[in-house]
């Protein structure tokens, strides 16, 4: 539900404005993936430090966590997001954006930037809530503001004619509108969790804990999609069809393995939660169960992707591009088929976070990610190859991660 943000916009703009346009806002996704991985990782370090807290019922210390890490990740949050507005011509040059649409592209993020208050907002709550046990509320705020972004989009791109400025403000305002909701309802349906004074304070061994959690996820969403956005542009330098291609091709392939790493997010919480209650046979029994169920789900969406992959970019691209659509098939083809590579990494990312080891969530990504950015820069540079070499970079990275990752589980017993 929460690409359906980017999602809907590239469907309008691709539909309705076109090509150019479109590689725009396709563009503008693997930036605004890095900003947003940044919070998201914040909260869900913050989630599973609530999570252990509520599996141990320790219900002040749950509190005081929610005023630290709101606090802190709040903080980050607007520095982090004024610094990328500040620097934003000189971020869009890095990514090799064509001149053709550096203006498009830059009036896009500048809109988009002014949402990231709610991005925090709702990404904040919903962590906390599912921390608890409550997955379903933060679904239902997500699912209302994704219908509204549809139709603000339609009303400001077909009606009112403000081009990609009119799909950037529709989708903050269905931002704001899920952000502010949740808080309310989370301030409204827990009484339990309501911050008093003495809640208000800063203890030392719970915001090392915090910190370390969330500092340590942050870091790792961070450098995942940092590697991203620097495979961005390396697409960037293979022209505006390619960038187009990709721009389409990523979102296909992220609502594809999106739920299995929402899977992993959900498995971490159980972890976490059986963990501050010292039932290590109940966590045994949860990987064996998510692992067949995380392969299971791969595998079949790699065969419908593999099977459907040029009616899927046909959704959002017109019949009549046919160099665009042929290079998003060639991607989904062949980095779609290995998706078990990166549900079984969204797992490993969640059970170390969960057992107090989030460095090695980092770690698993500099192997995930450096395999990708370097084998994207060593094959796409031989002729035969071409771009190519990116998309078979990227499995190649999922399934060293994973060896290494299963093995040092191995060694440590854990």
């Amino acid at each position: 539900m929460q690409q359906f943000y980017n999602l809907a916009d590239t469907w309008v703009v691709g539909k309705f404005i076109g090509s150019g346009a479109l590689a725009a806002v396709g563009s503008s996704y693997t930036l605004m993936t890095f900003l947003t991985s940044v919070v998201i990782g914040l909260c869900l370090g913050s989630s599973t430090f609530f999570s252990v807290a509520y599996g141990k019922k320790d219900w002040d210390a749950l509190r005081r966590g929610i005023f630290m890490s709101f606090i802190m990740t709040g903080i980050i949050t607007a520095v982090v997001v004024t610094v990328v507005f500040v620097f934003l011509d000189g971020i869009l040059v890095l990514m090799n954006v064509p001149s053709e649409i550096f203006s498009d592209m830059r009036t896009y993020l500048a809109c988009i930037l002014t949402g990231f208050a709610a991005v925090f907002i709702y990404n904040y709550f919903s962590n906390l809530l599912r921390g608890i046990g409550n997955s379903v509320v933060p679904l239902v705020f997500l699912a209302v503001s994704v219908v509204l972004n549809i139709f603000l989009d339609l009303y400001f791109v077909l009606v009112l004619k403000k081009g990609i400025w009119g799909a950037a403000v529709a989708t903050v305002i269905s931002q704001y509108i899920s952000g502010i909701g949740i808080a309310v309802y989370f301030i409204a349906a827990y009484p339990r969790y309501r911050l008093t004074k003495k809640d208000l304070v800063w203890k030392k061994d719970d915001l090392k804990s915090i910190l370390s959690l969330s500092g340590f996820t942050s870091l790792q969403q961070s450098v995942m999609n940092f590697g991203i956005l620097a495979v961005q542009g390396i697409v960037n330098s293979f022209g505006t069809v390619v960038m187009a291609a990709f721009a389409v091709a990523v979102k296909i392939d992220t609502i594809a393995y999106m739920p299995v790493q929402d899977f992993g997010n959900a498995f971490s919480v159980f972890v976490a939660q059986n963990f501050g209650a010292g039932k290590k046979d109940r966590i045994r029994t949860g990987i064996r169960q998510s692992a067949l169920s995380v392969v299971i789900f791969c595998a079949l969406v790699s065969a419908i992707v593999f099977v459907f992959a040029r009616q899927f970019m046909g959704i959002f691209v017109d019949s009549a591009d046919t160099e665009v659509i042929a290079a998003g098939v060639s991607y989904l083809r062949i980095e779609g088929v290995f998706y078990i590579g990166i549900g079984i990494l969204f797992m490993l990312y969640g059970y170390y976070r969960a057992v107090s080891r989030p460095e090695m969530s980092v770690i698993l990504t500099v192997i995930s990610l450096g395999t990708r950015v370097l084998l994207a820069y060593l094959l796409s540079g031989i002729e035969f190859i071409g771009v190519t070499g990116i998309w078979l970079s990227i499995p190649i990275g999922w399934f060293l991660a994973d060896a290494f990752g299963i093995l040092a589980g191995i060694r440590k017993k854990l």
